[in-house]
């Protein structure tokens, strides 16, 4: 009995052997070291810093330095901007017609034609920008802004691509729109013209767009058709005599505003404003802003090398240089009171100094 269990050991034994030689091999195979390079063993030179507590406070007090007087600098720009703000859409609405703007803006027998008196507060020194700001406008949805066709505005010879357009890409008979989509139907089409008592102050309209937009994303050879031609108009009309990268009014709207508050330049005006000086302003007040809350606003500005009135910028540099002022006392003062001993920062890597452990 004990002979047999013997040979019985010994013959599974040996199949047993047989089947780790097989499975030795692949574990062998499996945990074979992989050849050696830097990359592997991840040697390549690289910037380790240790972050001592002097490293830190310097750091956070560098920040500080730098921020504070660009933030400082920045807030004394933009307090150098001149900004006249007029906002017109209510004022412009008959009082017979005040409980219904709605009717007002859409009835075409009612002259849309209002004057408005601007009082310049402080010296505008030329150019100074003219800018029409909207609110409660969302062109950042996200139909709203698919509604357009690059193909189409670049080249003539892809007029009838009409894709992605809807609702505006064909006319009720099935001609294709030039410039299609609700961007552009629902172009922007107030006018404004300023006069200084007698003087006309002409509004240099070239040039307030994009040149990169100009030269790469609206063909010379395109021209407006069948624009505006449905029943239900959304804005401006286009000259069909002039191509499309020439109509910098709507190359200005089509480049759509990240906010539903956006500003978009209209124009300059090259002449200096003197202090009290009063400006008529001339408008057409046709844009429907009434259908949906919406607000019209006349922006005269100036402008300095940080560009217009923005003290965002400014108020964050001066806020995070004035946190990193605080962290670095607050570290400073902490180390001072309580210091604790560094580690060996030897333990850090696995190319440990041969005297670590």
């Amino acid at each position: 009995m004990n002979n047999h269990a013997a040979a019985g050991s010994t013959s599974n034994g040996g199949s047993g052997v047989d089947g780790d030689g097989g499975g030795g091999g692949a574990a062998r195979r499996n945990t074979k070291m992989p050849k050696y390079s830097k990359f592997t063993q991840q040697e390549l030179p690289a910037c380790k810093p240790i972050l001592t507590p002097k490293w830190v406070v310097s750091v956070f007090f560098l920040v500080g330095v730098i921020f504070v007087p660009v933030g400082v600098v920045s807030l004394l720009a933009a307090r150098d901007v001149v900004e006249i703000i007029d906002r017109y859409d209510d004022a412009c609405v008959p009082a017979n017609m005040a409980d219904n703007k709605l009717a007002y803006i859409q009835n075409p027998n009612i002259s849309k034609v209002c004057t408005r008196t601007l009082t310049i507060t402080e010296d505008m020194n030329q150019p100074i920008f003219v800018y029409y700001q909207l609110d409660n406008f969302y062109q950042n949805h996200r139909r709203y802004v698919k509604s357009r066709n690059d193909g189409q505005l670049r080249d003539a010879a892809k007029a009838n691509q009409t894709s992605a357009c809807e609702p505006e890409k064909t006319t009720a008979d099935g001609k294709p729109i030039v410039p299609c989509g609700l961007i552009a139907w629902s172009l922007f089409n107030d006018t404004y013209s300023f006069t200084r008592g007698n003087e006309n102050l002409t509004v240099d309209k070239k040039d307030i767009s994009w040149k990169s937009d100009r030269e790469h994303k609206f063909g010379k050879d395109v021209y407006p058709s069948n624009f505006q031609n449905g029943l239900l108009k959304g804005g401006g009309t286009l000259d069909p005599a002039i191509p499309l990268s020439e109509q910098e009014d709507l190359i200005v709207w089509m480049r759509t505003a990240a906010l539903p508050t956006f500003r978009k330049l209209y124009g300059r005006i090259y002449v200096d404003l003197k202090k009290n000086d009063t400006i008529t302003v001339k408008l057409n007040n046709n844009y429907n802003t009434y259908n949906f809350g919406g607000k019209k606003k006349l922006v005269l500005s100036t402008a300095t090398w940080l560009g217009g009135k923005n003290d965002f910028l400014g108020f964050a540099y001066v806020i995070v240089g004035g946190v990193c002022f605080f962290l670095a006392f607050a570290f400073t003062l902490l180390y001072l009171i309580k210091p604790r001993k560094l580690g060996d920062h030897n333990y850090l890597s696995w190319n440990r100094h041969p005297g670590g452990r």
